[in-house]
């Protein structure tokens, strides 16, 4: 897949870069495997909002994504690479020999007509799934189990991977592109490869109009609100905010760690890198 720009016919299409999507499936998605996306846009079970900016956007039905990968011992074949409008990367459709199909995160340079499977001692090759003691260090992975049978929890996003950097016992150390360096069971799976639609953080959407089909809401700067509706609202004439920069709620919003989960501290071997500036 390549990026695409727009003559500038129009304002919007001056600035506009979207992915080319040439050789996706074009029909519908496979029925049985979808359902209802009823998301909450951003408001909790007594209506409230919680989550500021959410709303409206394109009506979507959710595809059932296979994270588990636990059909074993039988190889699959892939039907097609789809979009899919509830995650960054392509997901693929694949049909086992026994006729049962599944749909899966798609990584780079999969096609139609590849075949993959499940289960341990297996090939090292793109699409396939593993345990982690299974696959060599250095080797590109995604879909990775935090726990055996807990199902993939890292490296899931458009164009993402992580890799082995080594072996600790029964556990296999995993460093994220983060730099954080962590400890996952060894029994844990993951699936070989890149994640597909690595230009997914290089696309310029080029017109308001198409943040509200995506159901994002505007944004609007505390510091040009009120005092009454957040903590850097008023002042005469145009302000910094008056404070460091806080939330709505006046949590603060650079700097402040909110990581509060001391049972997995032991599994970190290495703490992210520090952003700059």
């Amino acid at each position: 897949m390549s990026l695409k720009s727009f003559k500038p016919y129009t304002k919007s299409s001056r600035g506009t870069i979207l992915v080319d999507k040439t050789g996706l499936w074009k029909g519908k998605p496979y029925k049985p495997l979808t359902s209802v996306n009823n998301s909450s846009k951003g408001r909790n079970n007594a209506g409230r909002i919680t989550s500021r900016n959410h709303g409206g956007g394109h009506k979507q039905k959710y595809r059932q994504i296979d994270f588990y990968r636990k059909k074993f011992k039988m190889k699959a074949e892939v039907e097609r690479v789809e979009y899919d409008p509830n995650r960054s990367c392509y997901i693929m459709l694949v049909k086992f020999e026994d006729g049962q199909k599944f749909y899966y995160l798609a990584p780079q340079n999969i096609k139609v007509g590849d075949k993959i499977e499940n289960g341990p001692n297996i090939e090292i090759k793109t699409g396939n799934c593993l345990p982690l003691q299974d696959i060599p260090v250095g080797i590109n992975i995604h879909n990775v189990e935090l726990q055996p049978g807990a199902g993939g929890k890292i490296a899931r996003s458009a164009g993402t991977s992580v890799t082995i950097s080594g072996i600790d016992g029964n556990y296999s150390l995993i460093k994220m592109a983060s730099g954080e360096v962590r400890k996952i069971d060894s029994r844990s799976l993951a699936t070989i490869g890149v994640l597909s639609n690595p230009d997914q953080k290089n696309i310029k959407i080029g017109k308001a109009g198409r943040s509200r089909w995506l159901g994002r809401r505007p944004h609007t700067r505390g510091v040009v609100m009120n005092p009454v509706d957040h903590p850097h609202g008023g002042g005469e004439g145009k302000s910094a905010g008056g404070r460091h920069p806080v939330s709505r709620t006046g949590q603060s919003a650079k700097g402040l760690k909110t990581r509060d989960n001391k049972r997995t501290d032991k599994f970190i071997v290495r703490r992210r890198r520090k952003k700059r500036g």
